[in-house]
């Protein structure tokens, strides 16, 4: 009995035990934080580092290595050419060949086009034919004029014995005088054949247009089959040019001045010019001269400028800006100190007027300045910026101290 008792009491279930262990997770919640700062760490280095900001640079230039004069006056422009000229024959006739084209560099005297020349090889034949027609003309008279000094010597010794009678001297006489006068007459038209001759030789070689001076091609106003003519014929069908050629070592520069600052410009003046096309180009120059009249409708003066590059990238009719500036000052005086920076490197921040130096690891700097004269388009550093050192033109309003930069045309590679 007792043992069915204890049997029984084994086999009921204890409800007041504690459960069975579990293992311990504490290895887990160390491991996650760490994934997840490594996570983060990786996605800032893929996707939360800035990117470069993309700047233009320009260097700092000492104010004693360039030109510090500064700028009195700025006008704008034109290249032109002092020797320029429009082609054409002297004689009227159709084109046969052209040798030219629009940017070809032609030498003085080189053949340019040819004309068809038919008519004049034609009129210098028969001016050849008519000269040897007064040759023979002039031989006939002078043979006639030889018997007829012979005759009147041999009747002046006859009519002296008394053997022919005065009047047949006097007849002798006369026509020796009128065949004299006839050579004299047909020795004038062999030479005014021979003058023909050489006329129509002439208008021959006009057939043939040349280069009257060296220069380039930048007009090509004629074709083969067309018609040309010094004279223009009217109706639009007649040209009355080849082409147009430039001396391109006679390029200068007119600008016009008003009126109410002429006074400022004087001959032989300093100057810097800068083509629209070529803006970092810097190209100096002076003064040739200043026109003596005015223009009424613009009120204006023209101001004549003599560069002193000679370059293929300077073309007629292109605009040009020419600062006049002031004769640069002696190296150690005080306007002398400092450099030049471009204007629009110099920005304001925070009240003061700085700039940003570009660095040897892309970084940049701010640099507070103290400025110091106008210098046309670039501003006279005093403090601040050294020789050599590059700063950024223009700089954007995120670019802060310590940003990285890249130059525009690097980026853009």
């Amino acid at each position: 009995m007792n043992t069915s008792a204890d049997l029984l009491k084994e086999l009921r279930i204890d409800r007041k035990a504690p459960p069975p262990a579990r293992r311990p997770r504490r290895a887990l919640w160390i491991l996650l934080p760490i994934a997840l700062v490594a996570l983060v760490v990786a996605g800032w280095m893929v996707f939360g580092r800035s990117k470069p900001i993309e700047v233009e640079t320009a260097p700092a230039v000492g104010m004693s290595s360039g030109s510090a004069a500064a700028s009195v006056l700025d006008a704008s422009g034109y290249v032109v050419a002092r020797r320029m000229a429009t082609v054409s024959s002297k004689i009227t006739g159709k084109v046969l060949e052209v040798r030219i084209e629009e940017g070809q560099r032609v030498e003085q005297g080189e053949i340019m086009a040819t004309l068809d020349p038919i008519d004049a090889e034609a009129q210098r034949r028969l001016s050849s034919s008519q000269l040897e027609a007064a040759r023979s003309q002039a031989g006939s008279v002078q043979a006639q004029l030889r018997e007829a000094e012979s005759s009147a010597r041999r009747l002046g010794t006859l009519a002296g014995q008394q053997l022919v009678s005065q009047s047949q001297l006097e007849q002798a006489v006369a026509q020796r005088d009128a065949l004299r006068a006839q050579l004299a007459t047909t020795q004038r038209n062999v030479q005014v054949a021979r003058d023909q001759v050489s006329i129509a030789g002439n208008n021959v070689d006009n057939t043939v247009v040349r280069a009257p001076f060296a220069g380039v091609v930048i007009a090509k106003a004629a074709q083969p089959g067309e018609i040309v003519s010094p004279l223009s014929a009217g109706g639009g069908f007649t040209r009355t040019g080849i082409g147009t050629i430039v001396d391109m070592d006679s390029l200068e520069v007119e600008v016009e001045v008003g009126e109410a600052f002429i006074g400022r410009v004087q001959p032989k003046m300093p100057i810097e010019a800068t083509l629209n096309a070529y803006q970092d180009w810097k190209i100096p120059g002076e003064v040739i001269a200043i026109i003596p009249t005015a223009d009424r409708s613009k009120a204006t003066v023209k101001v004549r400028v003599a560069l002193e590059a000679k370059d293929p990238r300077i073309v007629p009719d292109m605009g040009v800006k020419v600062s006049f500036l002031e004769a640069p000052k002696a190296a150690g005086q005080p306007d002398d100190r400092g450099v030049r920076v471009p204007s629009a490197a110099i920005v304001e921040r925070d009240g003061e007027e700085v700039a940003f130096v570009v660095t040897e690891d892309d970084t940049v700097q701010r640099r507070s300045l103290k400025l110091g004269r106008a210098l046309a388009a670039d501003r006279q550093v005093l403090e601040g910026v050294s020789a050599g050192e590059t700063v950024v033109v223009n700089p954007p309003d995120e670019l802060e101290d310590g940003a990285t930069v890249a130059l525009a045309e690097d980026a853009a590679d």
